[in-house]
Formats: structure tokens, sequence, C-alpha cells
């Protein structure tokens, strides 16, 4: 089985002089949190680390203790999709199943990593997901302030998506194929969506939150 860790984008809702992925939880840089419940579990036969081009060419120190046979480095794309895309093209043939893992999800636990699994050794896609606990508003597209709702939007089959999400590799690689015209597809279920290929759904956490502002990384924090 093969894993794609993806830390190549520039963290610009997070802001700050350190990119997100390098930010430290407890001490350890967030990356390399999220990479360690992978590069640990005992049927994970390769891990690639996707990152910034400039990162990729000369990647942090904190990597050299894994970096070797079992996980490599590779520079990031211009959108999340190319970037997984060269990580999956670089993780080795003889790895049937793809697990593909945010870097920003850093407290990932290994029941939703075997979950993930499970599901996808059945032929399908697969996401980890919590239900939604709030009222979801619709509105006209204005900002907040100047915003109109338009309609409350039932919540009882919506729900939100996490990673690791897990495929085939093959048909992990054919929805990457299919996916000429430009969509920017915010994961990679959603490509597996577009063909109309099935996607389940495995039971997710909240603890494994995506730290996307300093609140998150403070809530990671506590969590820890």
């Amino acid at each position: 089985m093969g894993v794609i860790v993806v830390a190549a984008g520039r963290g610009v809702r997070f802001g700050g002089a350190v990119p997100k992925q390098y930010r430290e939880l407890g001490g350890v840089p967030l990356l390399l949190r999220a990479l360690r419940p992978f590069a640990s579990h005992p049927e994970v036969a390769h891990v690639v680390v996707v990152l910034p081009v400039a990162d990729a060419a000369n990647p942090p120190g904190f990597l050299a203790e894994l970096t070797g046979g079992n996980l490599s480095v590779v520079a990031g794309g211009s959108e999340r999709r190319a970037s997984v895309a060269r990580g999956l093209a670089a993780v080795p043939a003889g790895c049937s199943l793809i697990l593909v893992h945010d870097a920003a999800r850093p407290l990932v636990d290994r029941a939703i990593i075997d979950a993930v699994i499970a599901a996808a050794r059945r032929g399908v896609g697969a996401v980890p997901v919590i239900p939604i606990g709030d009222t979801v508003k619709e509105s006209d597209g204005a900002e907040p302030g100047l915003a109109q709702v338009i309609r409350t939007v039932p919540r009882e089959r919506l729900w939100l998506a996490q990673t690791p999400q897990g495929f085939p590799r093959a048909l992990l690689e054919s929805a990457h194929a299919r996916d000429t015209d430009g969509a920017r597809a915010t994961d990679d279920a959603m490509l597996i969506e577009q063909m109309g290929a099935p996607v389940v759904l495995v039971a997710g956490s909240r603890r494994n939150l995506k730290v996307t502002t300093d609140e998150d990384l403070f809530l990671a924090e506590r969590l820890l």
C-alpha cells in the first residue's frame, strides 16, 4: 500500500512567516505528525511526501530520519490535484491501494486509517466523515454583513469530509487521467464521483481536525 501526504500548499489562510505544514504542534512539525502514523503502519510499503518545489529540492531536516527506501519526496503542482497526481506517479508500481492524506491533519488515529483501508479494499473509494452539527444556511453569495439567506439546507444527509481517503490505485489513476477539463477538485473523492464510481463513507473523528487557522492550531494543542 502507498500513501501520499500532501504538503505542497502555501497556507495562505493560516498566514505567518513559517509555512503551515512546518509549524510546530507540541514541539513537532505538523507534517511530521501527519506522516508518522503512516510511516509506522505495518501495511504501508511506501510514503510519498509532496512539498513545494523549492522545499522538495532541499527537504526540511526533520524528514532526514525518515527519507530513504520507504519514504520519498516530490515537488507539488500549482494546485492540489496536480500535487496528488505527482505523488501518485512516485508511488512504487507494486502498491495497488493508495491513501491520500493532508499534512494539515496531524492528529489522525489508527482506527480511521484502518477503516479507510478496509473499505477501499472492497474496490471503492473511501472517505472518513463527521456529521454536520450546526444549522446550514445558503446565501446569495455576498459577504457576511451584506449577504441574505436563500434557504436553510437540510443537514441530515450532509457530512464533512476528512482524510486519509483511500482508493484502489487503478481507480485513482483513471480518475486523474479523465480530469482533463481543469476541474479544481477539492479532494480526490470528488474526481471519483465525477466518474460515476462509488465512494463510501466511514466514520471519522472530530479529533482529526484540519489546521487552517491559529485557532485550529490552539485546539489541536489542547487535544494533544
